[in-house]
């Protein structure tokens, strides 16, 4: 519950302004206000001691939808005199992240995110690709572009293969999933291998920005490649990017490398939105047992450490494998499965940590970074 009745207080007629008022005490526990200042409450009715109106969030994923809902009704019925019916509509409006604004690049795009991981193995592709699924299952306009040029992985699991079309000199992206899609891996043999310097990689990645019509979206998600290198330095040079996650697995060794991936968004001046444990622990479908294969409550330790959320774990689940080599993400696969729920939760936590950025005001000064360096 996100409010408190106002004891010893007695009950307001029915008007507008005391509807306004007794909603004040229905907070949001992410944004720290309540849902009257942050001008979430809209178009409010009454007739006949029926009273109705909006809730306009910042995102179709709000990971609290339900309970402001509930918590609105309770806070109408407990504070205002003889009400009948409370009719409540919970709708959403992204906004545009204020360090997207100067993304020429991208104009359509509201919010930009990169997933990553300082080294390879741990998963990412596939948490990409599920919470992209994700923030489209709610609602929301997504784009997943495929950054890893060398290792393009977002076309099979995806379950897309042909070629885009070219239209008004910009190439469309495809759908999958009711996500809009693009990677080296629709314009290239799949059979070949792409052989190339630098400088061509990142030129690439510019031009899946510059030549691609992504239309309006409400975050488009890049799925960055392991390490620190090229692309990622492109990436944060050529727009600046609303967060990144960071994703890893529970045992030392890829924390290690996590811990850098996150220094490097930080020196860049890119906010992390959050930890992704992947991989965090099994459990046997025969008799239940949990085992910690990679150890335990990694992730977890290492966001306390860096100072970012810690939005969830994800087991280790033969399905979510499956639905990654076949291209049917499990949110989609097994959208019922307790992992799948795990996987959206995780979505919507990092919907929430977009919206507080956003709050928070903090566009942080451009800074210049050397590809030489």
């Amino acid at each position: 519950m996100f409010f408190s009745q106002r004891k010893g207080s007695m009950k307001k007629s029915l008007t507008e302004s005391n509807v306004l008022d007794a909603l004040r005490v229905v907070k949001d526990p992410d944004l720290h206000r309540d849902i009257v200042a942050l001008n979430f409450v809209k178009d409010i009715s009454i007739a006949d001691r029926n009273v109705s109106f909006k809730i306009e969030l910042t995102t179709p994923s709000c990971p609290v939808r339900d309970e402001l809902k509930a918590d609105a009704e309770r806070a109408v019925r407990d504070q205002i005199e003889g009400v009948n019916n409370v009719a409540i509509e919970m709708t959403s409006n992204v906004r545009t992240n204020p360090t997207q604004q100067r993304a020429s690049l991208l104009p359509g795009v509201k919010n930009t995110i990169a997933v990553a991981s300082g080294k390879g193995g741990v998963g990412k592709s596939t948490v990409a690709v599920n919470l992209a699924v994700s923030l489209a299952m709610d609602g929301a306009k997504v784009g997943l572009l495929d950054a890893d040029i060398y290792g393009p992985s977002i076309p099979l699991m995806m379950g897309v293969n042909d070629r885009p079309q070219l239209v008004n000199q910009k190439l469309l992206p495809l759908d999958a999933h009711g996500v809009k899609v693009m990677s080296i891996g629709f314009l290239v043999d799949p059979m070949q291998a792409v052989i190339w310097r630098g400088p061509m990689v990142s030129g690439a990645v510019k031009q899946f920005m510059s030549d691609v019509n992504w239309g309006e979206l409400d975050y488009l998600i890049f799925d960055l490649p392991p390490g620190t290198g090229d692309i990622h330095l492109t990436l944060v040079q050529t727009i600046p990017l609303s967060g990144a996650i960071v994703v890893t697995t529970p045992q030392d060794i890829s924390l290690a490398d996590a811990r850098k991936a996150h220094k490097m968004f930080e020196k860049v001046n890119v906010p992390v939105l959050g930890i992704i444990e992947n991989m965090s622990y099994h459990i046997c479908a025969n008799c239940g047992h949990r085992e910690e294969i990679f150890s335990t409550g990694g992730g977890e330790k290492a966001s306390k450490e860096l100072g970012s959320p810690f939005l969830g774990a994800i087991p280790i689940y033969t399905p979510i494998r499956v639905g990654g080599d076949i291209g049917k993400p499990i949110v989609v696969m097994e959208p019922n499965a307790e992992q799948s729920k795990m996987i959206r939760q995780i979505a919507r936590n990092m919907a929430a940590q977009v919206s507080i950025q956003q709050f928070s005001g903090a566009a942080k000064p451009e800074i210049e970074i050397s590809l030489d360096a």
